[in-house]
């Protein structure tokens, strides 16, 4: 028998009692819930409020701000009495968080001005609200609670906003089987948008990352009091420059303890191996944090490689705590701070060049001899990615210098005996060969192979260009530029979604990233001219230029060692060219930078990269890049989710290959299913290697774990997918055909088909971004989904899942389980190359097009509309604005957007007038109404109610009135919203 939601909630509460929660069932509403809260905040203040008091205090803690409301709950705050005097409180203990009250309560009912919630769990902290639970069947995925629980805060009036609901830290979701958590925050952090991003949503893992998603497990690891406590106060993190709250994933909290305890134990040094993407900013900013409140630590130094990464660190932890990292302009500055007695300057962040410089005993200033008084005191000293060049050497004038420091090192990917010998370090650093020689053990893993099953990163897919001819190229050796270019515009568009996202193209060495750059404008202007319909790619290059006693050049070119290497020869040739690229930069995006401020260039050039993020009818493609050309630098430490291809033509090995490709792996969502390579050197055994020696204990996993599955695997999955969706339609007595689906009986039948089509439309995508596929393969796929029949399935699945999902929303928890359970994926159903701009010119094209030369005819036009998920709000208006089009009659592009515009304006008038007629409401008064609601996304129910007061209705047909009204009103709002929530228009939805 399946267990029903009150079991899942039963049992939880009984786990929790076991926990020594103490259950309180007489908390069921709000008075019940203040009074609790009234009784233990007096008790922990010592202090005896007055009605009127705990009225005000109520006023002054509850705020719609959960930024706001996180600070008050965690730190010392002040209030004014009766009679005048200030009085200092806190709300729960935050000295010791594990000596506070816990209580669960169930079946919560909050009533506010439109809010009549009833919330499953809530865990109390001192009485106050700090995590909320909400459960679901096994049946349900934890994404409805989710969504819930979104669509619940998003109420104008809700209890979040006006009552101790305010202070809700945590959610948790589960369906019992699957158990998830997140951090509260206000709305602009907190949604579920379908188009590109998603809550930040976390499962609980024990130490060597292992799930702990069963609902029992979770509360036992999770929940436990002193646990639950440490999450809330130690590993959440507030992030001053966004007003937002981040949860630590477990990971990252189990590296911060390591840290702590070492420096608590005083027991050696240590290092965290966590993979690239898995934040490990945010992992040694909060070590850095809890070590500054260590009265046994002198100060704490975070140490990194270079002038960018020490300006991206500093901004990265000002932004997790406004103003806790100064500037460090120069070694000065430093040496200054470390002798501070400041609190402020406790934790520095520095680079590895400026510390050298600290400790240099030759140096003219002699920095070394003014720090002697901190010789003997503890110091804390932290490293990214201290796998980095010179370290040999200022490792061992540190452990000299400080006797009593401890060293701390993050890295992604550990220099192993194996890879040691790659790096070609000399001198000192031979000595110190390995991350275990230099840091002694490993503190924590979590390593690509977690981060991939977590999905945290992404797989990926390498294609290994395969060459023709008589002579082929050995592994490692380069093929002509021309073959590559070619390659690469051939193929851009398929490994990129149609541009939906951009990439790297990785050379050999600054002479070859140029001879690529005038390569790409060559063959691209050709193309133009023997096809016009051809769009050319958008290409930037980027390389550090001859440093020529520039210091900020020779801090970057520091870890560009071919860079650094190639501008010693005919450093002029490289400054000149170079030049003529920025020129040419200047001249696509409308810029003016010059090589002399090299760093804005660079800078600029990383932004255009992320400016993929926004679609083009926000920024045009003209301002975007498509490809950049490196030759080391961005292939550590850049991250962009927009950014999904690498072309490689260089040489690649060990964790010079990783953190390469890991510059394509970061997660988006389903139109993003992995990194795609594209590699022209032949490295498969290259590749094998360094996922052999960077996978962690899941060693004979890897390849499966790493790697997507090869094409002919996806292909007999997306055959089985179409034949299942067939037998499905046969059972239901129809043929598996788009025109069938209207014909579906039932909820149970159209949830089906949603779920089953949508698993054929995520195989498709991924297919689709395959670079590597045959004719054959193509042609398989094509007889396996018909390009027309996949248009009209994808028609048919927007308009049975917009049905379901308004039902959805409109009936809840109420509406039938099948439907409940559905999670939606529109996004797998918008084309980037489709918007409104492109459908626009098309309709355009289509009106000038002579007889018998129609490229597109009206009903291709209009399916193909239908089909993208961009357009679910305006499909029948485009469609229809297309039909009543004249035959033979050219217009041009802006004759098509003013008529389609006058067409929509027209429409919505005739709508309007019919829906008042049909109430008997005055028409202009009601689009006035109407209009007033689009404009301010507010629903104003007092205006409403005075559009009705000529009826002269009484209150009870009044109130039949407004629902009905509200019927045919609603669905119209909705449409003319495009999307955006209209505030208090669902309290009048039923």
């Amino acid at each position: 028998m399946v267990a029903t939601e009150s079991d899942i909630e039963r049992d939880l509460i009984a786990k929790l009692t076991e926990l020594k929660y103490e259950y309180r069932p007489d908390i069921r509403d709000r008075l019940t819930l203040e009074r609790n809260f009234r009784e233990r905040f007096e008790a922990l203040n010592r202090v005896k409020l007055s009605s009127s008091e705990f009225q005000r205090l109520l006023e002054q803690i509850v705020t719609p701000d959960v930024f706001a409301a996180a600070h008050t709950l965690r730190e010392y705050n002040s209030f004014l009495r009766d009679d005048g005097t200030p009085f200092n409180f806190t709300l729960v203990n935050t000295r010791d968080w594990c000596k506070n009250t816990f209580e669960v309560i169930n079946q919560l009912r909050i009533n506010t001005d439109n809010s009549h919630h009833r919330y499953d769990v809530i865990l109390l902290i001192n009485g106050v609200p700090v995590v909320q639970l909400e459960l679901k069947t096994l049946q349900v995925s934890p994404r409805r609670a989710m969504q819930q629980i979104v669509e619940y805060k998003n109420e104008p009036g809700n209890g979040y906003g006006r009552t101790l609901l305010c202070f809700i830290q945590l959610f948790v979701v589960s369906n019992y089987g699957d158990t998830w958590y997140f951090a509260n925050n206000n709305t602009r952090h907190f949604s579920f948008n379908a188009d590109e991003r998603f809550l930040p949503v976390y499962q609980y893992a024990a130490e060597d990352n292992r799930k702990i998603v069963h609902l029992d497990g979770f509360a036992d690891k999770f929940l436990a009091k002193c646990t639950l406590g440490q999450m809330i106060s130690r590993y959440m993190v507030r992030v001053a420059s966004e007003q937002k709250l981040m949860v630590m994933r477990p990971y990252q909290i189990y590296a911060v303890k390591a840290i702590v305890e070492s420096i608590q134990q005083n027991c050696g040094n240590g290092y965290v191996w966590h993979t690239t993407g898995s934040g490990k900013t945010l992992t040694s900013f909060k070590a850095s944090t809890l070590l500054k409140d260590n009265p046994d630590i002198e100060k704490c130094l975070f140490v990194v490689d270079r002038k960018d990464l020490d300006r991206q660190t500093r901004e990265e932890f000002n932004r997790f705590q406004e103003g806790c990292v100064e500037e460090n302009t120069n070694t000065e500055t430093l040496v200054r701070r470390l002798l501070s007695d400041d609190y402020a300057d406790k934790v520095i962040v520095t680079t590895i060049q400026k510390l050298g410089l600290a400790l240099d005993g030759a140096h003219k200033k002699n920095y070394k001899a003014r720090l002697e008084p901190l010789r003997n005191q503890r110091m804390a000293f932290i490293f990214d990615e201290c796998h980095r060049s010179q370290f040999g050497e200022n490792h061992k004038a540190i452990k000299e210098f400080f006797p009593k420091a401890q060293l701390f090192g993050f890295t992604g990917t550990p220099i192993f005996e194996k890879n040691a010998s790659y790096q070609q370090v000399e001198g000192e650093q031979a000595s110190f060969r390995t991350t275990d020689d230099l840091f002694q053990r490993s503190l924590h893993e979590y390593t690509i192979t977690h981060a991939i099953e977590d999905r945290n990163v992404l797989r990926f897919h390498i294609d290994y260009y395969k060459a023709e001819g008589e002579r082929l190229p050995k592994p490692g050796e380069g093929l002509k530029k021309e073959k590559v270019v070619e390659t690469v515009l051939t193929k851009h568009d398929a490994a990129t979604a149609e541009r939906k996202f951009n990439a790297i193209l990785a050379t050999s060495s600054i002479n070859e990233a140029i001879e690529y750059f005038d390569k790409f404008k060559e063959m691209q202007a050709k193309r133009q001219v023997a096809d016009p319909d051809f769009r050319p790619l958008n290409i930037a290059c980027v390389f550090s230029p001859p440093a020529e006693g520039n210091k900020d050049v020779q801090q970057i070119q520091e870890d560009l060692p071919q860079e650094q290497l190639d501008n010693k020869q005919d450093p002029e040739a490289k400054k000149k060219a170079l030049k003529a690229i920025i020129d040419d930069y200047n001249e696509q995006y409308g810029t003016n930078h010059r090589v002399g401020e090299f760093d804005l260039y660079y800078q600029d050039v990383q932004k255009r990269i992320k400016d993929q993020q926004f679609p083009n009818a926000d920024l045009p493609h003209s301002q975007k890049i498509d490809i950049v050309i490196v030759v080391d630098m961005l292939l550590t430490g850049f991250d962009s989710k927009f950014l999904n291809t690498l072309y490689v033509d260089k040489n690649l090995k060990y964790h010079g290959l990783i953190q390469a490709f890991s510059r394509t792996n970061r997660v988006l969502n389903d139109t993003k299913p992995y990194g795609n390579i594209l590699d022209f050197r032949q490295q498969q055994q290259n590749v094998e290697e360094a996922i052999a020696l960077f996978s962690g204990e899941k060693i004979d996993q890897a390849r499966e774990i790493w790697l997507v599955d090869p094409a002919p695997t996806v292909i007999d999955n997306l055959q089985g997918a179409v034949k299942k969706l067939g037998e499905f339609m046969a059972s239901q007595g129809l043929t598996a055909a788009p025109e069938d689906v209207p014909h579906l009986k039932g909820d149970a039948a159209r949830s089906q088909f949603v779920t089953m089509f949508k698993e054929v439309q995520r195989l498709k995508t991924q297919l689709d971004q395959y670079t590597d596929l045959s004719d054959d393969q193509r042609d398989q796929i094509s007889a396996t989904v018909p390009a027309e029949t996949l248009q009209g399935f994808r028609s048919a699945y927007l308009e049975t899942a917009q049905r379901l999902k308004e039902q959805q929303d409109r009936k809840g928890d109420a509406a039938d389980p099948l439907v409940q359970m559905l999670d939606f994926e529109f996004v797998l159903f918008a084309s980037s190359v489709i918007d409104y701009d492109y459908i626009m010119g098309l309709i355009a094209r289509y009106t000038q097009q002579q007889p018998g030369k129609l490229k597109m005819n009206r009903d291709q036009l209009i399916g193909l509309i239908q089909a993208d998920a961009k357009f679910i709000d305006e499909r029948e208006d485009i469609a229809e604005y297309i039909r009543g089009l004249e035959a033979n009659k050219a217009l041009d592009e802006n004759a098509i957007r003013a008529g389609y515009e006058n067409f929509k304006e027209s429409k919505k008038a005739q709508e309007l007038t019919a829906i008042a007629n049909a109430h008997q409401i005055e028409p202009a008064a009601f689009q006035a109404f109407v209009e007033e609601v689009i404009r301010r996304r507010i629903f104003d129910g007092e205006r409403l109610n005075e559009l009705l007061a000529p009826l002269g209705l009484g209150w009870k047909a009044r109130t039949q009135k407004e629902l009905a009204l509200m019927e045919d009103l609603s669905p119209l709002l909705h449409k003319l919203a495009q999307g955006r929530e209209i505030s208090g228009l669902s309290a009048y939805e039923q």
